[in-house]
């Protein structure tokens, strides 16, 4: 059962995080921000965003990691935790962003990650 609530946790930080790094992009497109809206004022709106993601974040690695009584090393707790970032930024450009569309290199690089998860499991 940690493993789920690691990952769920993970997802989840990775929604705040991504919103946080690039919701903002995404504002600006739809005219919420402009290009005369103050760099800091961005900057609390994602460190607002990014205060969740870290709530998430923590408790995920904590539950997750053997040394907690989790099922994962560091190595792999990485390792998910980058291919699920990928993940969550992937279905948000998709979503978000008009002309932002998945190539076959795009693809490719999923693969990887998925091997990536396969080498850092192996025993």
């Amino acid at each position: 059962m940690n493993l789920v609530y690691t990952v769920s946790l993970l997802i989840v930080s990775n929604v705040f995080m991504t919103f946080a790094w690039y919701g903002h992009l995404k504002l600006q497109q739809i005219n919420v921000f402009n290009n005369n809206t103050p760099l800091y004022l961005i900057i609390i709106c994602s460190w607002l965003l990014a205060l969740p993601e870290y709530a998430c974040q923590v408790p995920a690695n904590r539950i997750g990691f053997v040394g907690n009584g989790g099922t994962l090393n560091l190595m792999q707790l990485k390792v998910i935790q980058e291919v699920i970032s990928l993940t969550v930024f992937t279905v948000f450009v998709t979503l978000f962003f008009n002309g932002e569309s998945l190539h076959w290199n795009h693809a490719a690089a999923f693969l990887c990650l998925i091997l990536a998860v396969f080498f850092v499991f192996m025993k």
